[in-house]
C-alpha cells in the first residue's frame, strides 16, 4: 500500500486505499479505562446491511493489523460508528485506543455478517442478546426503522462485568427517544434489560443463568421463548454463544444464515474481548 502523507489535516475525509477506505476519525468517546467508541467519515459509496461487520485497521502501517468490527451506527447515518475494548497488549487495540479526531482508520470495503434481518424468518418478538462489546451490532439494529416495522417488540439485553461498562448501551437506549427515524416507535416497542456479573446491581448474573432460572422473563414481564413467534440474535463471548446456541437448540429454534433464514442467528466472527 502506498504510504500516505504524514499531515492528516491535508487529507480528504475519505481516501481510497486499495482494499480499504482510509477514513478520518471524527469523534472519540471513552466510557471506562477499557471501553471506547469512535466515529469516522463515511465513504459515499459505502453501503451495509444493519448488523454487519467490517475489517478495520490503522493507516500508515506497511501491512496493517486487521480485526472484525461491527458497524455500530445505523445504515442511514452519514458517519461510521464503532465500539471497542482496550486491550493493553492487543495487536490492534493497544494502539487504536489512542486515536483522536483527525487521525486515520482503515475501513474494509466489504461488510458482511449473519446478524441481519434477512437471516431470520418473520416473527413477532426480536431478542438481541449481548455481552460486552457484542452489543455493537445491536446499536445499529435498534436504530433501524425496518426493525420496528417487522416486529411487535424488540428486547435488547446487555451483560457486562460492572455497571460502568453498561454506559454505552444505556446512553444508546436513552437517546432513542430523540432519534430522527425511530424516535416514535422505539420507546413504545423496545425493552432494555441489563445485568452485571462482578458486582451487585439491579440484576446480577450471566444472561444464560438468568434465562434458565426464569428471572430474565420475570424482570421484563414477558413470556418465555417461543420458537414459533420469537426471533433471536446473539453476539458476545464464545462461551455465551455456545451456551445460548445449546439452549435455543433444545427449545426447537433453528439457526439461520444469509442463505437459509431461521429462528436465531449468532455472529461467529465476533472475537470476544481479546483484540
Amino acid at each position: 500500500m502506498t504510504a500516505l502523507p504524514a499531515a492528516a489535516e491535508t487529507l480528504a475525509p475519505v481516501i481510497e486505499a486499495g482494499a480499504f477506505f482510509d477514513c478520518e476519525v471524527l469523534e472519540v468517546r471513552h466510557y471506562t479505562d477499557t471501553l471506547f467508541s469512535f466515529r469516522t467519515a463515511r465513504p459515499q459509496s459505502f453501503r451495509f446491511r444493519t448488523g454487519e461487520f467490517v475489517m478495520i485497521g490503522l493507516a500508515g502501517e506497511g501491512k496493517p493489523t486487521l480485526r472484525a468490527y461491527s458497524l455500530a451506527g445505523p445504515s442511514w447515518d452519514d458517519a461510521l460508528e464503532f465500539y471497542s475494548i482496550k486491550v493493553e497488549d492487543g495487536a490492534l487495540t493497544s494502539r487504536l485506543k489512542h486515536i483522536q479526531p483527525g487521525d486515520r482508520v482503515l475501513v474494509g470495503r466489504k461488510p458482511t455478517g449473519t446478524l441481519v434481518l434477512d437471516a431470520l424468518l418473520p416473527g413477532k418478538r426480536l431478542f438481541l442478546l449481548s455481552t460486552g462489546t457484542g452489543v455493537a451490532p445491536f446499536a445499529s439494529i435498534v436504530r433501524e426503522p425496518d426493525v420496528y416495522a417487522r416486529y411487535d417488540q424488540v428486547i435488547l439485553t446487555h451483560t457486562c462485568r460492572t455497571a460502568a461498562e453498561l454506559a454505552y448501551s444505556q446512553d444508546l437506549v436513552a437517546g432513542l427517544k430523540d432519534d430522527p427515524l425511530v424516535g416514535e416507535s422505539a420507546p413504545e416497542k423496545l425493552v432494555y434489560f441489563s445485568s452485571v456479573t462482578r458486582e451487585d446491581g439491579p440484576q446480577t448474573g450471566r444472561i444464560t443463568d438468568l434465562i434458565q432460572s426464569g428471572l430474565f422473563f420475570q424482570s421484563i414481564q414477558q413470556a418465555r421463548f417461543d420458537p414459533e413467534h420469537d426471533r433471536v440474535m446473539i453476539c458476545g463471548s464464545l462461551a455465551m454463544l455456545e451456551e445460548l446456541k445449546a439452549i435455543f437448540g433444545e427449545l426447537g429454534f433453528t439457526e439461520g444464515s444469509n442463505a437459509r433464514p431461521g429462528s436465531f442467528v449468532v455472529e461467529k466472527a465476533f472475537s470476544g474481548d481479546g483484540i
